[in-house]
């Protein structure tokens, strides 16, 4: 059963173990335990067949680098989770996907980075709104969790923060208000 790091931004890190199976087809969706989470991927999500056979199941819609998250658009209430593959770690569209996710789709559910995901990637993946992390089996997961910290301070804006100047300016006010 593999681990996974929940971890939203702000919040401290957690270990869960999560039991999940990704299918293939519809056909093995009976003998896979209701409790046990089905990554289905996109191309077998979006068959209409699928979304109902996976009706009342823990379904997470697993996007490759190349799919087009709007796809998705409509469809997120069905889901528990959408994992984005990030097949080599140089490979930076899972960001852009995640980003889509939060900021166009308004997607308040898991966003989580499976694959080639590494303790360097951790701080970066959070800010572009992934929430859960599968990181490399060959890694240390206490590794992986102390990249959150690598960085204390932001300039940018993010899917999950303002940008400085506007985290600035509302402290100030905030201040003043108490003055």
């Amino acid at each position: 059963m593999p681990e996974i790091v929940l971890a939203r931004y702000g919040e401290p890190a957690r270990i869960e173990k999560r039991e999940a199976v990704v299918i293939a087809d519809l056909e093995s969706i009976g003998a896979i335990p209701t409790t046990t989470e089905i990554v289905v991927p996109l191309a077998l999500w979006l068959d209409g067949a699928t979304q109902g056979a996976l009706k009342g199941r823990k379904v997470v819609v697993l996007l490759k680098s190349s799919d087009d998250p709007l796809r998705l658009a409509g469809q997120l209430a069905a889901v528990a989770a959408v994992a984005i593959e990030f097949p080599v770690f140089s490979d930076g569209r899972g960001y852009s996907i995640a980003a889509l996710l939060r900021e166009r789709l308004r997607y308040g559910g898991q966003i989580r980075a499976v694959g080639d995901v590494l303790r360097d990637q951790a701080f970066y993946m959070q800010r572009c709104g992934f929430d859960a992390f599968v990181p490399r089996p060959d890694r240390s997961i206490d590794e992986f969790i102390k990249g959150f910290g690598d960085f204390r301070e932001t300039y940018q804006a993010s899917a999950v923060l303002e940008p400085l100047f506007r985290r600035r300016e509302e402290a100030l006010l905030a201040l003043a208000g108490r003055a």
